[in-house]
């Protein structure tokens, strides 16, 4: 299970190793504090032979409404065969800005990848290489939904999601928010 370490007006948590810093929306917002211990509460790993463990939380309705309004803004990304090439391009590309400039940059939980519960093993293995790969910029949750209901909520009926990556920081940061508002 993950630890917390809370320093000054940066809630930071260690997750399999490495520590994640949210990002400064989350932490400007009131509710970001309770973050860390939300996602190091409940963890699960990600196959049964996995040293990866990811939090898992319930699909509540706030954050259906949170991957809706990410999705009609163009922030969602459908799919491992789609997040995987596009977190390898941003990849290159902070590479690249980084070797063009002379400050370092500070690593922030950017992208979230948020998983249906009934992948089989040889999906969250690829998963986990992702989430090695692209370290502490890349965090996966995993809800508690099979990808039938996970994509008719989403997308509508008949519509199966197994992964969506959120892909932009402000829809990183409703979703990491929402799992700190008490569902009605």
């Amino acid at each position: 299970m993950g630890k917390l370490s809370m320093g000054e007006g940066n809630p930071s948590f260690l997750l399999n190793g490495q520590t994640l810093r949210l990002p400064r929306l989350v932490e400007a917002d009131p509710r970001g504090r309770h973050i860390p211990r939300t996602l190091t509460t409940r963890t699960r790993l990600l196959w049964q032979e996995s040293e990866t463990e990811v939090p898992a939380c319930t699909l509540s309705p706030e954050l259906v409404e949170v991957l809706r309004n990410a999705h009609r803004a163009g922030q969602v990304v459908r799919g491992l065969e789609s997040a995987a090439p596009r977190l390898a391009n941003e990849d290159r590309g902070l590479g690249l800005a980084d070797r063009h400039s002379d400050v370092p940059r500070g690593v922030r939980v950017s992208r979230l990848l948020v998983m249906a519960d009934d992948g089989a093993e040889r999906f969250y293995r690829q998963v986990e290489t992702l989430l090695r790969r692209h370290g502490p910029r890349l965090l996966a949750l995993r809800l508690d939904v099979d990808a039938e209901a996970f994509g008719a909520l989403i997308f509508g009926p008949g519509r199966r999601v197994r992964l969506l990556m959120l892909n932009h920081k402000e829809a990183v940061s409703a979703f990491l928010l929402a799992l700190a508002e008490p569902s009605e």
